[in-house]
């Protein structure tokens, strides 16, 4: 277990996670040991960062701790003021709302790092808080669960990517004194698209209502992410982008590996399986805490991308109308599909999108 700051004063950064809730909570209470961190979000995240503190586990690192007197919580983005950077952790969604609310409190050269789902986030920041302050892409290729007020776990690992500008270049050195391992990626727009094919799982792992490793293990499931997947590769080719590979597979055959029988998959892709029992996507969290979820973001995107260039995206908007049928009815009601019966609708959907 570790808990400390280690970092004399007058040298920590100065960062404020816009949008803290797991994801922005996990980051902050990581970058807390060498920055001074504020955490602006929802009173039912930070009510409970208040009494509690953070506890961070999971990631293959020892638990960290760090005690409520350690962090600043606000619900108000003037809090931000003074920051020497901002995390944007919000929802897709709420992207440009929150980008303009911050930006009156910042100095014009505070950068502004996008860790979000979804391809058009730094583009929208930069739309909203004006063409010269500078705007980060960044990447964060794990998932992360509240597991109680104050608890966040890491699921899965990998290494934060961030744009190599020089405006990323405070938070990189901040992330690896805190132990994080990081990325400078001079290819932002082809990790962001790689990382939106691994994302069209968040979907098919809330309808299952299963936990990522159990869902995974399914050849089921599988093939349902292999359908989305096909589709999305088209239309991300059609668009003239070439997704970089964030993980075990490679991506143009990661739709043909997935649908391979179960034992063989595991043979194959070990290291895709390597997520704990806990581990489920952030659609699911969304789906049982009655939020609006990121699926315009993920398999709408696939859709709209798709459409530009006329091809079909069945598959996709499937999907996309199951988890707003799953949003309508509200936490714990949601219909948990079996594998089969979710693969039948998506084939049928299949079928008929492409006559």
């Amino acid at each position: 277990m570790t808990s400390a700051p280690s970092t004399p004063p007058s040298e920590r950064l100065r960062i404020a996670v816009l949008g803290a809730g797991s994801i922005g909570c996990h980051l902050g209470g990581l970058l807390a040991e060498v920055a001074d961190v504020t955490l602006i979000g929802r009173p039912s995240v930070l009510d409970a960062v208040r009494e509690h503190g953070l506890t961070l586990t999971g990631g293959g690192r020892p638990t960290v701790r760090v005690p409520a007197e350690r962090l600043r919580t606000a619900t108000d983005p003037a809090a931000a003021e003074g920051a020497d950077l901002v995390l944007v952790t919000v929802k897709s969604a709420g992207t440009a709302e929150a980008a303009a609310s911050v930006a009156d409190h910042l100095d014009s050269t505070t950068p502004l790092v996008s860790f979000q789902n979804g391809l058009h986030n730094p583009a929208q920041i930069r739309s909203a808080v004006g063409p010269d302050r500078p705007v980060v892409a960044g990447m964060v290729p794990y998932n992360v669960l509240q597991t109680a007020p104050g608890v966040f776990h890491q699921g899965s690992g990998g290494a934060l990517m961030i744009d190599d500008q020089p405006a990323g270049a405070p938070l990189a050195a901040a992330a690896r004194a805190a132990g994080v391992p990081v990325e400078r990626r001079a290819d932002m727009r082809e990790v962001q698209h790689g990382k939106l094919l691994m994302n069209l799982n968040n979907a098919v792992n809330a309808l299952s209502g299963v936990p990522l490793r159990e869902e995974l293990g399914q050849r089921a499931f599988r093939r349902c992410l292999a359908l989305c997947q096909r589709e999305a590769l088209a239309a991300i080719r059609a668009d003239g982008v070439r997704p970089a590979r964030l993980g075990a597979l490679p991506t143009a055959l990661m739709p043909r590996l997935l649908a391979l029988p179960d034992g063989v998959f595991r043979r194959l892709a070990a290291a895709a399986l390597q997520v704990d029992a806990e581990a489920r996507s952030s659609t699911w969290e969304d789906l049982q805490r009655g939020r609006r979820t990121e699926i315009d973001s993920l398999q709408g995107e696939v859709v709209a991308m798709a459409a530009r260039h006329g091809l079909p995206a069945p598959a996709n908007t499937r999907l996309i109308e199951l988890v707003r049928e799953a949003e309508l009815a509200g936490p714990g009601r949601a219909r948990a599909w079996g594998g089969t019966e979710l693969l039948g609708e998506l084939l049928a959907a299949h079928a008929a999108g492409t006559r």
